[in-house]
């Protein structure tokens, strides 16, 4: 079994670990949550350059056309930039967990350790040799 000293390092390093992989995941939340913003944000626009009811001329009909193509082009890629943004957080969870997982395998390890060497010291107690008591009768 691995001594105090080494499973104390172990937890320092796990500790750090899963504070670093806790930060990629708040990064990469943030990230999606400014991915969708602004997905929701180009769809806003969109509906801004709509047509409008009254007849306008050709040209004004062409302009939003354009524009509204672009923004589909642009809101395609914050629907791509949305998925990847959205996977990277699905693999940052899950390098948390597995960082938890392995900070909680090194707690348990030293709590284990911790219970054996209490053991250790009760079965030394044990084997002692009994002690003497002299007992004075009252006086």
């Amino acid at each position: 079994m691995a001594d105090r000293k080494t499973l104390d390092r172990l937890l320092r390093v796990r500790e750090l670990q899963l504070n670093m992989v806790r930060a990629d995941e708040v990064r990469a939340q943030a990230k999606l949550d400014s991915e969708q913003h602004l997905r929701n944000r180009i769809a806003a626009l969109a509906d801004n350059v709509a047509p409008a009811p009254e007849p306008s001329g050709a040209l004004a009909l062409m302009a939003a056309a354009h524009f509204r193509d672009r923004l589909q082009r642009s809101a395609e890629a914050a629907d791509a930039r949305l998925h990847a943004a959205n996977e990277t957080l699905e693999r940052a969870a899950a390098a948390t967990r597995e960082a938890k997982r392995d900070h909680s395998a090194i707690e348990k390890l030293i709590e284990r350790e911790t219970a054996d060497q209490a053991l250790k010291a009760m079965r030394a107690l044990e084997e002692l040799p009994p002690v003497r008591k002299i007992r004075h009768d009252p006086c």
